[in-house]
């Protein structure tokens, strides 16, 4: 799936099922939500914090779908082509960061 198709499934689903998009406001509280809920499970399976019952059970890429997906909802209700988007932010980086990261020495 593209990214553009998934932006295409994402809006079928808000028109059909999900009624509307929530505002743009309710879905960047929304997405903050889930990334908190993305940094609560890393935390504990790669971080130091140890796994409460309510924790377990919980899967790490569900999580992270739940991110994209708040995400993709974001930019179908502003215009964004994420796809577009990504390709633009990949040139960035590789004009950017050419050669940032190879000659980093903490690296």
């Amino acid at each position: 799936m593209t990214i553009q198709e998934a932006q295409q499934q994402v809006d079928g689903w808000i028109k059909t099922t999900g009624v509307r998009y929530f505002s743009e406001l309710t879905n960047m509280a929304i997405l903050t939500e889930e990334v908190g809920e993305l940094a609560r499970l890393m935390a504990r399976m790669y971080g130091d914090q140890s796994f409460k019952e309510s924790d377990k059970g919980r899967d790490l890429g569900d999580e992270m779908a739940d991110v994209l997906w708040v995400l993709i909802c974001m930019a179908n209700q502003t215009g964004v082509d994420l796809e577009e988007a990504f390709r633009k932010n990949l040139e960035k980086k590789n004009e950017r960061d050419a050669e940032r990261h190879r000659n980093n020495p903490k690296l």
